[in-house]
């Protein structure tokens, strides 16, 4: 599962671009993380929570916004994505032979997963906290690379909100889930749990094929029943037709499920972190 210190790497891989500067590898951030006092055992427990519970610009950088919606590019968790007819199985089956790795306490930057990074906004008056980026691929990743290309991607490429400014910094919070445990396409549309599972819904309305996915907290947070989440869902993916008219066009939707725990590090833990690792 994942841990605050891909949390912290995603910090140090966005604050290394602004700075203009290589940022510390995964590994070095894994080690520093943990040599500060009590940080082995904080990850320890959110590793376990986890088990309880049942996306400097360079040439290496993934495709830009305008080419996420191709179904083996980055995935925006809040907003729609076209899928090719092939894509959710073809996927479904790539990332299944990683459901392994979700037990595993101690992971490697070696290890490949699809994941999500998504940076939130904490307002520091009321508190409130709003998304301002979500970006992530169902294609297996290698860790290191995979964390570091998604956070700025999700930070400055995510088409609905503008690129975020280091002043923001202060009231950013990063989260990153690893996504497991997919199923296989269904048609069942209802054979998924709030609060377990994430959904990747694909379907055809006037002629198009149309398809958009939640991660596992979303449906949860907004206090959605299975019916809200999936025809809001729908929405998202691009379907404008009757509310009250879902289910006919969800009578040819194809399902896939997968799990995640979400973790979360706000950047003022993040700079004392980082400020004790420099002196």
């Amino acid at each position: 599962m994942a841990t605050k210190a891909h949390c912290a790497y995603c910090f140090e891989s966005l604050v290394a671009s602004f700075e203009g500067r290589q940022p510390l590898s995964l590994s070095q951030v894994e080690q520093l993380w943990t040599e500060q006092p009590g940080r082995e055992e904080e990850d320890a427990a959110t590793n376990l929570d986890g088990e309880d519970d049942e996306t400097e610009p360079n040439t290496s950088r993934v495709p830009a916004i305008s080419r996420l919606l191709n179904s083996d590019t980055p995935t925006s968790n809040s907003s729609s994505s076209s899928l090719t007819s092939r894509s959710t199985s073809t996927q479904a089956s790539t990332s299944s032979s990683r459901t392994s790795l979700s037990s595993r306490s101690n992971i490697s930057p070696s290890d490949s997963y699809p994941l999500f990074v998504t940076w939130n906004t904490i307002s520091p008056r009321s508190g409130q906290k709003s998304l301002r980026g979500c970006i992530g691929t169902f294609a297996p990743q290698l860790l290191e690379k995979g964390l570091a290309d998604y956070a700025l991607t999700s930070a400055f490429e995510d088409s609905r909100f503008p690129p975020i400014a280091s002043s923001q910094l202060p009231q950013l919070q990063c989260c990153v889930t690893l996504l497991t445990n997919f199923s296989n396409p269904s048609r069942d549309i209802m054979a998924w749990e709030v609060g377990k599972h994430g959904i990747r819904i694909s379907f055809s309305y006037h002629g198009r094929k149309l398809g958009a996915t939640y991660l596992p907290d979303v449906a949860r947070e907004q206090g959605w029943t299975k019916e809200e989440a999936l025809v809001s869902l729908m929405r998202k993916a691009g379907w404008s037709g009757r509310k009250d008219e879902w289910r006919k066009v969800a009578s040819s939707m194809e399902l896939v499920t997968y799990e995640g725990k979400k973790v979360d590090l706000e950047y003022a833990e993040f700079k004392e972190w980082s400020d004790k690792v420099k002196a």
